[in-house]
């Protein structure tokens, strides 16, 4: 029971963003961007896309290496 309202409100608030994030999208109206713009999107698109990977990628050796289980024994 905890787990399905668990999955419940976060189903509801994933729902919520995304009709926040519609309306928003769609209130700006038509929005112009230059060769400068088009670059920044790309290169902040990429960039947050090769931190994440890198980032994952450091989650999974140190968990296979055992470096986490390190950490909780004080």
């Amino acid at each position: 029971m905890k787990t399905f309202l668990l999955v419940l409100c976060l189903g509801v608030l994933l729902v919520g963003a995304a009709g926040i994030a519609a309306y928003a999208w769609w209130g700006l109206g038509p929005v112009a961007l230059g060769f400068h713009g088009h670059l920044a999107l790309v290169l902040g698109v990429a960039l947050s896309l090769v931190i994440g990977i890198g980032l994952m990628s450091l989650v999974f050796y140190s968990s296979r290496r055992g470096h986490d289980d390190e950490v909780g024994r004080f």
